[in-house]
């Protein structure tokens, strides 16, 4: 091996720490893979069955969901539960001609003899936390079922759920996503693979080893108590849910999630509404890191708790990282070819591979095994799978400096179309078209200049890896630039067809 100089070693070091602290996190993954593994099979039984069905408030907060609006209406109002102890409060903050539809919608619903309200608020304090606070102080009942917009919950979806709040210690209980549109597009696949790696592999495993888990905003059910005891809906952050869990699980209750009960919701059919969710989700994460972990170190809470939080609360660190990582390559490419091959396999390579290939695929594949008889058919797109998570890296890089700096923005909702039967998505709404595309843009043109120079210097066993950042970046920026217009061209022609 060549001497490096003074500013390539300490490249090299800067390099090598981002991949051992990436690995980190990759190897995280191979543990709770591991702990899923170890109690997938406890499947949580309720303690007892009330002999008196309690009473159950449904708050629906939405803004601007005019395509889904009565959907969402309609499935709430076939939920099976006695009428005099089932309450349906449609928190509506909406700027557009969504509040007549959802009034017409709660109009039809209290001539069946449901318990309907509808509520709207002159301004939208607090975004959706402030809606679910105002609902929370007119609640009738003790238990409160959230529900977003783009849900379509089960008419039984209470019976299989309620029961388990016979244990007074339960705060909480979580029901699992379904994807309405999971074979939409590529798109809507890619994000049921990402979003089942959470919801089967994570939450089991968490939950049922002892660990805090978190609300995920919708398709679940609290104590009111819980929400009480934990201070309430705060909106101090943009995952509310997620700072309402852990302050509830530190004040001493438990949360229960239960797999085999699903509900069905729509997956967002346009990358800028999915990468607006991220970044939401990400901020938001990043802010509730700040305020909660130093509450979780200062708990009397078991090792195993405070260090799992640190790992759910501090991954999406990972995308800065990730993005120093990605615009180091070039330069480090001329370092590494001054290097003995069995040093750049051990110090770069194989933990990059275990991280990035091993542990990913191995992740999100299990959870596919579990759920769907064609889970093979997912195999075909992992390697989109692993380059969109990379491109993922500007969008969110962002976010995370932004909830470090505390920068504060609007709580940005996530369009939903309304998909249809015939896969028809509405037009009334769009994802942000943001700068960040550009940037996408400018990292794949990057890649394209960093392969060139893989090959030039021999070293071949990387370019599949830098393949993926390449890839990544040119689907994510070129989709988020053109898949607006094509919407929009696609929704005019309906327009002038239905118009003939």
């Amino acid at each position: 091996m060549e001497a490096l100089t003074t500013w390539q070693t300490a490249l090299l070091a800067v390099y090598c720490g981002i991949v051992a602290f990436l690995s980190l996190f990759g190897f995280h993954r191979w543990f709770i893979l591991r702990v899923y593994y170890r109690y997938r099979h406890q499947s949580p039984q309720p303690q007892g069955h009330f002999e008196s069905l309690p009473g159950v408030t449904v708050q629906l907060p939405i803004f601007n969901e005019y395509h889904v609006v009565e959907r969402l209406l309609e499935a709430v109002g076939r939920i099976d539960w006695p009428l005099d102890r089932l309450e349906i409060q449609v928190l509506d903050d909406s700027t557009d001609e969504t509040q007549a539809r959802a009034l017409a919608a709660v109009s039809r619903l209290q001539a069946r003899g449901v318990c309907a309200h509808y509520i709207h608020r002159a301004d939208r304090t607090g975004y959706k936390a402030g809606a679910l606070e105002a609902g929370l102080k007119q609640a009738q009942h003790d238990f409160i079922f959230i529900l977003d917009a783009d849900f379509v919950p089960p008419a039984n979806v209470l019976h299989q759920s309620m029961h388990h709040f016979t244990d007074a210690g339960i705060g909480m209980v979580q029901m699992r996503w379904g994807h309405m549109n999971r074979h939409f597009s590529v798109l809507t696949r890619i994000q049921s693979i990402f979003l089942d790696g959470h919801l089967v592999i994570e939450h089991t495993a968490r939950n049922r080893s002892g660990r805090f888990f978190n609300f995920n905003g919708t398709a679940g059910i609290w104590r009111r108590q819980a929400i009480i005891d934990a201070g309430g809906w705060q909106h101090d952050t943009l995952t509310e849910d997620l700072d309402l869990s852990f302050r509830a699980q530190l004040a001493g209750w438990r949360f229960l999630y239960l797999p085999h009960v699903v509900v069905p919701a729509e997956l967002p059919v346009e990358i800028n509404a999915f990468k607006s969710q991220q970044h939401r989700w990400t901020k938001g994460a990043v802010q509730t890191a700040k305020k909660i972990l130093p509450r979780v170190w200062r708990a009397h809470l078991p090792m195993k708790v405070k260090v799992e939080a640190t790992f759910h609360l501090a991954a999406n660190s990972c995308y800065i990282l990730m993005l120093v990582m990605a615009l180091l390559m070039l330069p480090v490419l001329d370092i590494r070819k001054m290097m003995a091959w069995e040093h750049r396999m051990f110090l770069i390579d194989l933990p990059l591979f275990s991280m990035a290939t091993m542990a990913i695929s191995g992740y999100y594949m299990v959870s596919q095994r579990e759920l769907y008889a064609d889970w093979k058919s997912a195999l075909k797109y992992l390697p989109l799978l692993m380059a969109i998570g990379i491109s993922l890296c500007v969008n969110n890089a962002r976010a995370v400096v932004e909830g470090l700096l505390g920068y504060t923005t609007g709580f940005h909702r996530t369009p939903k179309y309304g998909v249809d039967a015939q896969g028809r998505p509405g037009g009334k709404y769009a994802g942000a078209k943001t700068l960040v595309a550009l940037a996408e843009l400018s990292m794949a043109v990057y890649f394209g200049f960093v392969i060139v120079r893989a090959v030039e210097v021999g070293l071949y066993f990387g370019i599949p890896f830098l393949l993926l950042f390449h890839i990544g970046f040119l689907y994510t920026g070129l989709l988020s630039s053109l898949q607006p217009w094509l919407m929009d061209l696609r929704l005019r022609r309906s327009a002038r067809a239905a118009a003939a």
